[in-house]
């Protein structure tokens, strides 16, 4: 009898699989359809575990839905333009085009051998010219349909790279990669129109109930609706056209407690007061080199600048506050200005503290605690819930005691009443800039041109395409800047509207444009429209959606965004508005951290392979020096902590690591990969085939009871299986099959009732370990191949159980077991009991003192 070697079973059945091209996605109306997508990857050039458990996840979903009798889709793509790309240009001396493609090269020949249910036929990146043709066009229809334009704008901006920075790409407020002080800079960018559809995009949340409630509860965040206050405060002595400062506020019954008013550097006070004040002028230069994000902005050391101006307050004109420039305030945000009441947020009251402004609780609990502290005796700021009960100090109803929200309405309504300000419903949401003065991005397809302004490119002249090389010399990355602005011949151009000299766009776009709508590129890829109608309209929605929590926001928002204006365009049906119909956010696989010090106290990270473990712990395997064990932490390449499944496919095969990832934990959790899992794994699927193999060598069937005692374990199998599946617990699925192979195993059933048993394993392995399952289906007499093979179904008659295993306590031990029939009377039940050996031998000739039958639960003898 044979073993079972992956590296002969996995590449065959591979081969079968291409050759009967079963993977290939059909429109087939006469079939219901299933489109199961993973986010698809970036090209860093190597697959790590976590891909394998990502992608096994939906390729357990595809397998069991096309024996199901659905039409599937299960493409794969490649997310392919961005900055690392360009770095390693900058890095290597190379071009961003050719490290991009090498990469994808070599991650397709890492995935094919996981033997993944893709159709490869479907495949394309994001840098192929023929997809951002179509992203080019959709931008000129979107354009058209005034869902996209272009203002002025404050942004992250690199002085050494020459380059806008995305908030995460400042650190202390310099350039990740220059290390140079960042600048806010304002530059003319253009905008998708989102906050248009911030309502709809937060109503439409409701309706999606395949979507873990987390991610819901994130976006619905950073949509941000909410109401509040808009009103301003006048001046005392401002500068001539600055009489007022608007605010908008979400906490207007706090007003009674302000203390300061600040303003955004950025402000066109702000502006206008640096023109002659250098310090004033100093202090906003420093202010704009710090990042715009609200993070950075909340860690930041609070800081202002005290303008000298005063407001008055709105309800009392003898109330002043001074002015302050402070740099925590974005333009972006509300009106660029805010009213401070440090008593009631903790930003506010770390400034009033730190400039010696007042602090003046206007509620306090209604309740307080042993321990609670006002504000302005030197607690903290007290934030409770807008639903919250509060006792108001200083409110504007009669009430002293009600809610937050009730607060604020009775400050709305008062503003209103007395025409000082009106009620306002705002987003959070901001619209999304797009532009990116980078070369390895989509281009923008408009010219600007000095008669005519900005005018888009002819259709037919699309795609506008990046230049490779500039006239025959290579492009030279390692210059500051975006190279298509130094690149004369791809940038002057005639104007697509008057012939004139113009110049092209040499801002690219933002890569999250380019994963918005890749899934509905994949209903028809080859297409010269974005879209082709018909095939959208079978394949769309995307049924199920894989991917990390890490994009629970923008690129989900900015996808639900995108399909709603490529609907307004004519590119999607209605149906697509929301383009994914389920989601599941899928756990991270995790491994030990092994690392040693250095003479200097440094870690030394080491990796897996290159330790051992030891009766005397874990060493390094070279030197033999003791490790220190980090458990269970995030892979990173780093920390060293990474397992290459290319190795792990090479040792144990696909199918091991597919059932591991699998197999450990419910898959919205992270699992930890550790040898003795993997090998566990192998171990036992080398016992499946084992099985498999010594039942091809069996004599002839011969039937009896025990025939149908696995017949119907059987069943029960394919239940509890195909309920595991479909309820995305796969680990709970694998842990059946882990017990239907005992069954198996110990069955003294026919030959011929084990082979079918056995037949019905490798259909229900077949989402999980597809090769083995391959092996075992042809092995075993099973027709054609497994892959296509129907789906099997359970028999409800097979899954009723005529009978009951009830323990046997004797004194409170479990002393064995009683199997009787499911609708025994307590007479026979006893009967059976005192008839057992067990309780024979306990009573030894006596009577029992009591005998308890709980009927289908278990039987208690005292004797």
């Amino acid at each position: 009898m044979s073993r079972l070697d992956p590296s002969v079973i996995e590449p065959k059945w591979q081969a079968a699989w291409e050759d009967a091209g079963i993977f290939r996605a059909v429109r087939d109306p006469a079939k219901p359809k299933y489109y199961v997508l993973e986010m698809f990857p970036y090209p860093s050039g190597r697959i790590h575990i976590g891909h394998v458990r990502n992608y096994t996840m939906g390729d357990v979903i595809a397998r069991y839905k096309s024996s199901c009798g659905f039409s599937v889709l299960h493409p794969m793509g490649w997310d392919a333009f961005g900055m690392p790309a360009e770095n390693a240009a900058m890095a290597s001396g190379g071009h961003p085009k050719d490290w991009t493609y090498g990469n994808i090269a070599d991650m397709r020949a890492q995935m094919k051998p996981l033997g993944l249910s893709i159709d490869w036929s479907r495949e394309f990146a994001t840098c192929d010219p023929e997809y951002y043709a179509q992203q080019q066009r959709m931008f000129i229809d979107m354009l058209d349909a005034g869902l996209i334009y272009r203002k002025n704008a404050v942004v992250n901006w690199d002085p050494v790279d020459m380059t806008v920075l995305a908030n995460e790409q400042v650190e202390n407020g310099r350039g990740w990669r220059s290390g140079a002080l960042v600048e806010r800079k304002e530059l003319t960018q253009w905008f998708f129109k989102i906050s248009d559809f911030s309502e709809e995009l937060l109503e439409a949340l409701d309706d999606l109930d395949d979507w873990p409630e987390k991610v819901r509860l994130m976006q619905a965040n950073w949509i941000g609706k909410s109401r509040g206050l808009q009103f301003a405060f006048d001046t005392v002595n401002a500068p001539a056209g600055f009489d007022k400062v608007e605010v908008y506020t979400t906490r207007p019954d706090t007003l009674m407690g302000a203390s300061f008013v600040g303003i955004s550097p950025d402000h066109p006070l702000a502006k206008a007061l640096e023109e002659d004040n250098s310090e004033i002028a100093a202090f906003c230069a420093e202010c704009r080199r710090m990042g715009t994000s609200e993070e950075e902005l909340e860690k930041a050391e609070k800081r202002g600048f005290d303008t000298g101006l005063k407001v008055r307050h709105p309800l009392d004109s003898n109330w002043e506050l001074p002015v302050y420039i402070a740099n925590f305030i974005l333009m972006d945000y509300g009106t660029g200005a805010i009213f401070g009441c440090p008593a009631h947020d903790a930003r506010d009251l770390e400034f009033a503290r730190k400039y010696e402004l007042p602090v003046v609780s206007t509620y306090a609990p209604v309740e307080p605690t042993a321990d609670f502290s006002a504000p302005e005796d030197g607690g903290e700021a007290y934030v409770p819930l807008k639903s919250e009960k509060v006792n108001y100090v200083k409110g504007f109803a009669g009430s002293k005691t009600q809610t937050g929200e009730e607060g604020i309405a009775s400050a709305i309504d008062l503003f209103e009443a007395k025409g000082l300000g009106q009620g306002v419903t705002k987003f959070r949401l901001r619209d999304w800039g797009l532009s990116r003065q980078r070369y390895w991005g989509c281009p923008i397809p408009v010219v600007h041109c000095a008669s005519c302004g900005v005018v888009p490119e002819k259709r037919e002249n699309l795609p506008v395409e990046l230049p490779y090389d500039e006239d025959g010399k290579p492009i030279d990355f390692s210059v500051p800047g975006n190279p298509l602005d130094r690149h004369p011949s791809w940038r002057d151009v005639p104007c697509p509207s008057c012939g004139k000299p113009a110049k092209r766009e040499t801002d690219t776009m933002d890569t999250f444009v380019d994963s918005s709508w890749y899934f509905a590129r994949f209903t028809a890829p080859r297409a010269t429209t974005p879209t082709v109608p018909e095939e959208a309209a079978y394949w769309m929605n995307v049924d199920q959606y894989i991917g990390g929590i890490e994009h629970a926001i923008l690129h989900l928002l900015y996808s639900r965004f995108y399909a709603r204006a490529m609907h307004l365009t004519g590119h999607l049906p209605e149906k697509c508005k929301e383009p994914f119909n389920a989601l599941f956010t899928q756990g991270m696989v995790t491994h030990e951290i092994y690392l040693t010090r250095d003479e200097n106290d440094r870690p030394v990270y080491h990796l897996p392979e290159d330790v051992e473990r030891t009766e005397s712990g874990v060493n390094v395997k070279a030197t033999g020096e003791a490790v220190e064990v980090i458990p269970s932490a995030k892979m990173s390449k780093s920390k060293k902590n990474v397992v290459d499944p290319v190795s792990i496919v090479t040792q144990y095969g696909a199918d091991t690591a597919r059932w591991f990832v699998m197999s450990d934990s419910p898959p919205e959790r992270d699992v930890e990969w550790t040898a003795s899992g993997a090998e566990a794994a192998y171990k036992h699927l080398g016992r499946v085939y084992r099985i498999a193999s010594e039942m091809v060598e069996a004599a002839a069937p011969e039937g009896g009871a025990e025939d149908t005692v696995l017949e119907k374990a059987t069943h029960r199998a394919i239940a509890d299986v195909t309920e595991g599946i479909e309820g995305f617990a796969f680990n709970t699925s694998i842990a059946k099959l882990y017990g239907f192979t005992n069954t198996v195993a110990k069955s003294k059933a026919s030959a011929g009732a084990k082979a079918q048993a056995m037949r019905v394993m490798a259909q229900l392995m077949s989402p999980m370990t597809p090769h083995l399952a391959e092996e075992v289906w042809s092995m075993l007499g099973g027709e054609g191949l497994v892959a296509r093979a129907p789906w099997p179904k359970a028999d409800p008659a097979m899954l009723v159980e005529d009978t009951v295993l009830l323990p046997i306590q004797i004194n409170g031990k479990k002393r064995g077991e009683l199997e009787v029939a499911k609708d025994a009377d307590k007479a026979t039940v006893e009967a059976l009991v005192l008839a057992h050996d067990a309780v024979i031998r306990a009573l030894d000739g006596g009577q029992p003192k009591k005998l308890i039958v709980v009927p289908g639960r278990i039987v208690n003898v005292v004797v």
